[in-house]
């Protein structure tokens, strides 16, 4: 069992082994956990579960050795700690170093590109006029890799663009620095300006990615909220 931000700090841990008996299902496994920590049932409409790093319902039956993860709501030179290419020529990564938007460039533009629109999403000093000092950011790092490629994936086939750059950051940022950039090129603007909307929409919604603000009297997990297209909720 996995553990994730404020679902990690409830528990009391970010993996736990657990023997369960034949016949369990996800949501079976998870009402344990309700009924142990009171404030995992007062979240568990927004959690979403996973198992083997794809989004599951609570009704997936469970065998032998396998990973569930239980995701609260996401907030939505590289060195690279994740990364993945496809033949097409689409890149995604996650990195804990300042995100090189010219390594993503070269990447992603072709000689018959028009356009390449470039989204940066920045440390911003403040939540609703409360002074932050810095963040930090942590994420089911596999699982988060395979659904940036399905979301960059499910964009490409929608939009007339030719390449999909998504670089998601990890650890602590300070203000200023950007925590995430997508990239897209295209041969004329307006595809590119409407496809990488889409993108940074989706990956606040749908990526396995948790953030953490501090502040001077304080620090708190930002809950944000799961796309409908993955939210189970509970009976």
């Amino acid at each position: 069992m996995l553990f994730f931000g404020q679902l990690k700090d409830i528990v009391g841990c970010s993996e736990e082994l657990l023997e369960i008996p034949e016949g369990s299902t996800v949501g079976t496994v998870f009402g344990g956990y309700r009924e142990r920590f009171p404030r995992v049932d007062a979240l568990a409409a927004s959690v979403v579960p996973a198992r083997n790093q794809q989004f599951a319902a609570l009704c997936t039956p469970l065998a032998d050795n396998d990973e569930v993860a239980f995701l609260p709501p996401v907030s939505g030179g590289a060195g690279y700690v994740q990364q993945a290419n496809d033949p097409v020529g689409h890149f995604y990564a996650l990195t804990r170093s300042a995100i090189d938007t010219a390594d993503l460039r070269r990447r992603v533009l072709r000689g018959q590109d028009g356009a390449a629109v470039t989204f940066e999403g920045v440390v911003r000093d403040n939540t609703k006029g409360r002074p932050v000092r810095h963040l930090m950011y942590e994420c089911y790092e596999p699982m988060a890799i395979r659904v940036m490629q399905q979301i960059g994936q499910d964009i490409a086939g929608a939009y007339a663009v030719d390449r999909i750059g998504m670089v998601h950051r990890l650890g602590p940022m300070e203000i200023g620095e950007a925590s995430v950039v997508i990239m897209v090129s295209a041969p004329h603007r307006g595809p590119a300006f409407e496809a990488a909307l889409e993108g940074i929409n989706r990956v606040k919604r749908l990526v396995p990615i948790w953030k953490k603000e501090f502040f001077a009297d304080g620090e708190v997990w930002v809950e944000g909220e799961w796309d409908d297209s993955v939210v189970q909720r509970q009976p």
